[in-house]
């Protein structure tokens, strides 16, 4: 009786893992921002940590450079701006390691253009 219900508790123990670990892991993230200058849609596929893509897709204003950027407040982490490739009219990519920790991440995009430079900012919340 006592080894069956050892045996239950690891199979109930192993259950929420499984169940909890798959809950945590990077939901895709797809924001929208507006500023004055400039309007966008940011999307991560994964919002992991390690080597990322964040693709940009200006929707409002004409930007000509765009660059990506991280900073944890919580944390006073910050990484260093990485420059993204234009993808096509009004798309870019940035890739790198832009989250050194799980967490939650303000996310930077300086957009530049005719209209002049301004920085939109979302949220990503990051699992490890």
């Amino acid at each position: 009786m006592k080894r069956a219900l050892i045996a239950l508790a690891l199979v109930a123990a192993a259950a929420v893992v499984f169940v909890v670990g798959r809950g945590m892991t990077a939901e895709p993230l797809r924001a929208s921002v507006a500023g004055a200058r400039y309007a966008a849609t940011v999307v991560i596929d994964r919002p992991t940590t390690g080597r990322v893509t964040v693709e940009v897709e200006v929707t409002s204003g004409e930007a000509d450079t765009a660059a990506v950027s991280t900073v944890m407040t919580g944390m006073g982490h910050a990484t260093p701006e990485l420059p993204a490739r234009r993808t096509g009219p009004g798309r870019f990519a940035a890739e790198g390691e832009l989250f050194p920790m799980a967490g939650t991440w303000e996310v930077s995009i300086r957009l530049g253009g005719p209209a002049g430079e301004e920085t939109l900012v979302v949220n990503a919340l990051t699992t490890g």
